[in-house]
């Protein structure tokens, strides 16, 4: 299914990337805009029932932040999987508890199911928590309409907003004839690997359904709402080089050449001076060692290097990450960095080696309709419109996995802030909007006509 996706070439100075975006900016001024107007009945009926139920909603918050779950601490994540599996199993949804290989050290997943006709939804959320109980996890406070707490905006808050949407659209019957899959992955902060299993079921449900709506915090800032239509990529690579080693007064010369460092050095300000510079494209060196032995741990993402001044180094190891805006961006990137590894200094020689973590969620015309959809019920909603957020003020998200499959939208949960940090906080006056955000667009796609 095409879900009116733009496609081109690799193009390599980044007329791709600036071309699909031109695009999804021209439609976003020019389509025919979408009409705000009014709620209906049935989805003032679902907005009433939000807010009787505001502080329901809290509680069961509370309840989820109090269990530390960080991604390690898998009898954490498996006990916040319990809480969501008790209110998914009252929604009437099939769960099952995913499990991961032992090896894997991963707690497993969460998922939900319900049959039914017409456009098919798939909702993303996640169990754990970036922060490890070891780290002192932070329970839940409240402070007027102010919450602190680790996880509460990353993103147990979210999870709440999917299991209320679900309610409210039960409340009014709505929910009879929508098919839906609820996916709670347990290791979004750091998936296990490899990612063929990790992400096994959760890529089957996006080939599966025809939307896909993630669920992490919502972003408010310059007085506007802003919806996320693109998320970029983030990988890895690691750059070994060797050179020569000899007494130090034989470098330069013909029988010993430049080293390994100095030629790890050419590599990264090529790195620099060639590949950067496109939009959305950035990449990182995260640590270096180098010398006459060098010794690194994966583990603890470093290790120990040992030479002497008066040495010509011979090993050289460099680890770094990437994020991009599509794949074709990313392929484009690694074949540059891959023709600036292969030439070489004088008794030099250097491999680069590509890992894959989280794929790009490219901008389409099929999540620039949900954008402005669901901007068309923030205005009823009486917030006004939303516009479009930069894909450089988010990070990677599991709906990435499934955005080459489905019309995608993210960033759909309550507005929060400073996660990852000891000051995570969520503004708890935004969660009944955004159940009542989520709950109307699944209404009114649901209600669209599937032959369109």
């Amino acid at each position: 299914m095409n879900n009116g996706r733009v496609h081109s070439r690799p193009a390599p100075h980044g007329n791709q990337i600036m071309t699909r975006l031109i695009i999804v900016l021209f439609l976003a001024v020019f389509a025919v805009p979408v009409i705000a107007g009014n709620l209906s009945p049935e989805e003032q009926r679902m907005a009433d029932w939000v807010d009787a139920h505001a502080e329901d909603a809290i509680a069961l918050l509370r309840e989820t932040v109090d269990i530390p779950s960080g991604t390690s601490s898998l009898a954490g994540v498996r006990e916040v999987g319990s809480v969501m599996r008790r209110e998914l199993d009252e929604i009437g949804l099939h769960t099952e508890w995913v499990e991961m290989p032992a090896d894997m050290q991963r707690a497993g997943h969460l998922f939900g199911r319900k049959e039914g006709t017409g456009k098919k939804f798939l909702l993303i959320g996640h169990l754990d928590t970036v922060f490890e109980k070891a780290d002192g996890s932070r329970p839940f406070e409240r402070d007027g309409d102010i919450a602190h707490g680790h996880g509460i905006s990353d993103m147990k808050s979210g999870n709440i907003v999917i299991t209320y949407a679900l309610r409210a659209l039960k409340e009014i019957g709505a929910l009879d004839e929508i098919p839906v899959v609820v996916a709670y992955t347990g290791d979004e902060e750091k998936s296990g690997r490899p990612l063929a299993i990790s992400r096994k079921e959760l890529i089957e449900a996006g080939e599966w359904a025809d939307i896909s709506l993630g669920f992490e915090e919502a972003v408010y800032a310059d007085g506007s709402d802003w919806a996320t239509i693109a998320r970029r990529s983030s990988s890895r690579w690691i750059l070994r080089v060797t050179g020569k080693q000899s007494h130090s007064s034989n470098i330069f010369n013909e029988s010993t050449g430049a080293g390994a460092i100095f030629e790890a050095a050419r590599i990264l300000n090529a790195f620099y001076e060639k590949v950067r510079g496109q939009e959305y494209l950035t990449f990182n060196a995260g640590n270096i060692l180098g010398g006459t032995e060098v010794d690194y741990e994966s583990a603890r993402s470093g290790g120990l290097a040992f030479g002497k001044t008066n040495v010509v180094p011979r090993n050289v190891e460099v680890h770094g990450g990437m994020r991009t805006i599509s794949l074709e961006q990313l392929e484009w990137a690694r074949e540059a960095m891959r023709a600036i590894v292969a030439e070489n200094l004088p008794h030099t020689s250097a491999t680069i080696s590509f890992a894959d973590s989280y794929p790009p969620m490219a901008p389409t015309v099929g999540n620039l309709e949900l954008s402005r959809e669901l901007s068309a019920i923030n205005e009823a909603l009486g917030r006004g419109p939303m516009q479009q957020l930069d894909p450089l003020r988010r990070g990677a998200a599991d709906i990435s996995f499934v955005a080459p499959y489905t019309d995608a939208l993210a960033g759909l949960g309550a507005v929060g802030g400073k996660g990852h940090t000891p000051d995570e906080y969520l503004d708890l006056s935004t969660l009944p909007l955004a159940i009542k955000r989520a709950a109307i667009l699944i209404y009114r796609l649901s209600q669209e006509d599937t032959t369109n």
